[in-house]
């Protein structure tokens, strides 16, 4: 079966194309992509722009034609943070759906760390135990915890590196600032963080996104060139000692490390503090990258109900 599964992040839009059935791994066939940066066309009062409406439209009606170019018999589209939270979410969704036949669904914060949570798990099975799951997204941090395939606890935290990065680094920051987002950031995490160390420690704790798959990249992990089956993982002393470096690189320098695109360039700061926080307040002396995340989470679980129903 070919599915697309149309992601519309709060950084990026994403069509994946993938051939799929039960109990086999998803397999991606094709890919369309495109920076739209939702996050940041939310205006001062909470609702999404013009501009950010009209890139999602047009997003979605190239994403329409790709998908049945490819073949796809579905199209699974989901929207995430920023369309999440925006004040005019109903009524932006209705205009693309007019414009473009396509029903985009809001998936919840908890939705969406559950999803990823399943996506992790299937990727390193059973033999992981107790896993942790952590991802940084362009609007929020998505954390979720247990040893079944369904998270015991899974939330969302408004620490989106996108969200950070339009809230924090309009201008030139100084050293205060920055000490006051870092402070943020970690009693943001650190308030309910006891809904994950109270089942005890992990035996493995993962990460996913291109925002850890981004630093693993600055602090050494394997290019993406290498495939997905290479093993990457993201330290925190590692990540500690490029902090400083990271804050004083130029942004329009910040392209020049290894993994980061000019689109994200900017968020890589703010996505750094929330890494650091991460593994400080969960004690993690390292993250495993798992290069499965919410979209193969969204297939995984479609391709469930299939089975049921068969």
């Amino acid at each position: 079966m070919r599915l697309g599964v149309l992601d519309i992040g709060s950084n990026t839009g994403h069509l994946l194309v993938v051939d799929a059935h039960g109990g086999a791994a998803p397999l991606p066939a094709s890919s369309h992509k495109q920076p739209l940066r939702l996050a940041e066309h939310l205006t001062p009062e909470g609702s999404l722009s013009r501009a950010g409406i009209d890139a999602l439209t047009e997003f979605t009606a190239s994403a329409q034609e790709v998908a049945a170019e490819r073949g796809c018999v579905e199209i699974l589209a989901f929207a995430t943070s920023a369309v999440r939270e925006a004040d005019n979410s109903a009524e932006v969704l209705d205009h693309v759906e007019a414009s473009t036949g396509t029903r985009i669904e809001v998936l919840a914060g908890e939705d969406e760390a559950r999803l990823t949570f399943l996506a992790v798990r299937r990727w390193f099975g059973w033999s992981a135990g107790r896993l942790a799951v952590f991802d940084i997204g362009g609007g929020s941090l998505e954390i979720a915890g247990g040893p079944d395939e369904a998270p015991d606890v899974a939330w969302s935290i408004p620490l989106g590196a996108a969200r950070l990065a339009r809230d924090w680094f309009s201008g030139d920051q100084d050293d205060e600032s920055v000490r006051t987002l870092r402070r943020m950031i970690r009693a943001e995490i650190a308030r309910d963080a006891g809904n994950l160390l109270r089942g005890g420690a992990p035996h493995r704790a993962a990460a996913t996104s291109k925002t850890f798959r981004s630093l693993a990249r600055i602090c050494g992990a394997a290019p993406s060139s290498a495939g997905h089956l290479v093993p990457r993982t993201l330290r925190r002393d590692d990540l500690a000692a490029w902090i400083p470096t990271l804050i004083a690189t130029p942004p329009e320098k910040m392209a020049d490390l290894p993994g980061v695109s000019p689109s994200r360039a900017h968020q890589i700061v703010p996505g750094a503090l929330v890494a650091e926080a991460v593994m400080d307040i969960f004690d993690l002396p390292e993250l495993e990258i798992c290069p499965w995340a919410l979209r193969e989470g969204v297939i995984l679980e479609r391709f469930d109900q299939l089975s049921v129903l068969d």
